[in-house]
């Protein structure tokens, strides 16, 4: 429908195209998205159709590494090389066929968090109709000798509300059946995330990953001030029938609920990463934990994409003032 008030559709939101100038994301491709709610965010069509930047009506929510945008062409695979070019942003997607601690799985050297976040899109496309717009990519993550895998991704963004969905289809077409591992690295940033952050995940279940992560137990949904020399601490949560993670500052008067299946999506991981600089959260909800594809596969939780199958994961990111 023509609204008479307003000359050009952007006016009141849309998407726009733009590409960086100078440094290690010299030439990344983003598309920037805004909407009537006051929710903006970009999503790199470079980085497998991530969001880098999520902003809410003038405050940030998510968080971005010291790296800035580094362009996939200076991706470094071996090992923990994903540390050199992991700009965090709000979103970062890893898998497709490894998550979490580099290792040898079966032969074959994994990286850490795998590949699909230094990818870049196939193609990546948007539409609109008078509630959404819609981001639309095609994630090629094949090789030769190897696994096929296309993930079609398609970002959903209410004109309306703070609100968005994350659909993900992973389509084996390959001829041999292959391990299929997703995690949602969800990263809250400052001013979002403080001290004062209120934090509330309604897991049935909570289990530190480690001995360091376990003296701390009692206060995993306590923030802290950035503090240096910090070291990281995870907590693995588990859900009945309803996914949830919340976060709310108070002095922003705003937050954010993130929700999926958690039958689909079977696993959860906070990130407490307290450190200064490196001060971020990370609520990840995927199919797998990060401890590695070994891991996972020693304790039988790994889950697999048999030729021609094909699998779809969604999650939606819910922002408000109050």
């Amino acid at each position: 429908m023509v609204n008479p008030y307003i000359g050009h559709e952007s006016q009141l939101c849309g998407v726009e195209e733009v590409r960086l100038v100078g440094g290690k994301g010299d030439g990344m491709r983003l598309l920037q998205i805004r909407n009537a709610a006051g929710l903006q965010m970009s999503v790199s069509a470079d980085r497998c159709a991530d969001i880098s930047r999520l902003i809410f009506k003038g405050d940030n929510m998510g968080y971005f590494s010291p790296n800035g945008y580094v362009a996939p062409a200076y991706y470094d695979e071996p090992g923990a090389g994903f540390l050199k070019s992991f700009t965090a942003g709000f979103l970062t997607t890893c898998g497709l066929t490894a998550v979490g601690s580099p290792c040898t799985d079966e032969g074959e050297d994994l990286p850490l968090h795998g590949t699909i976040g230094n990818t870049p899109c196939e193609r990546i496309w948007w539409d609109e109709d008078d509630k959404n717009i819609y981001i639309h990519a095609i994630v090629n993550d094949s090789g030769i000798f190897a696994r096929k895998f296309y993930m079609k991704r398609t970002i959903t963004v209410s004109k309306e509300e703070g609100k968005f969905t994350i659909t993900d289809t992973v389509d084996n077409q390959g001829d041999s059946a292959s391990p299929v591992m997703l995690l949602y690295h969800m990263n809250m940033g400052y001013p979002l995330l403080s001290e004062n952050s209120l934090v509330e995940i309604p897991s049935v279940s909570v289990k530190p990953r480690n001995d360091h992560a376990a003296k701390d137990l009692s206060t995993w949904h306590k923030m802290l001030p950035p503090t240096p020399g910090f070291e990281e601490q995870c907590y693995f949560h588990s859900f009945e029938n309803e996914g949830k993670a919340s976060i709310y500052n108070p002095d922003i008067h705003k937050g954010l609920t993130i929700s999926f299946d958690p039958h689909s999506l079977d696993h959860f991981t906070e990130w407490k990463m307290m450190g200064y600089r490196d001060y971020v959260l990370g609520l990840e909800p995927g199919n797998c934990h990060p401890d590695g594809r070994d891991v996972m596969r020693k304790e039988g939780k790994l889950k697999f994409l048999q030729p021609g199958e094909a699998v779809t994961y969604e999650v939606t990111v819910t922002l408000y003032e109050k």
